[in-house]
């Protein structure tokens, strides 16, 4: 399964949706994506992963790296998920106390104003 990035301007926010499967395999792809955007400015993500069919560990970790960087930055890096499978890993690993998870991209743009 491939991974797909798309990413667009949502008033004074970057949504960046995320398509397939993150894994060790793609992850870099994802990380390359969120360095690009912090790097052009983007400080403020809505990462919407309802599509995303599969999120290990090395995908876990790309997020909470570009949390790290939005934050140096004083942004914020929030994600949009509804599927119960992988909000069970944000769950189990205690992230859903790091993240801001919404469960559409609207209540994410509307809480992040």
């Amino acid at each position: 399964m491939e991974l797909t990035l798309n990413h667009r301007k949502e008033g004074d926010r970057t949504v960046l949706e995320v398509g397939g499967e993150v894994d060790v395999y793609t992850a870099p792809k994802l990380r390359e994506k969120l360095v690009e955007l912090v790097g052009e400015g983007h400080y403020q993500i809505v990462v919407d992963m309802t599509k995303v069919e599969f999120l290990d560990s090395t995908g876990l970790g790309v997020l909470v790296g570009g949390l790290k960087r939005v934050r140096s930055h004083d942004g914020s890096l929030s994600l949009v998920c509804n599927q119960e499978r992988i909000l069970k890993i944000f769950r189990i690993t205690g992230l859903t106390k790091v993240f801001p998870i919404h469960d559409s991209l609207d209540e994410a743009l509307q809480d992040s104003e």
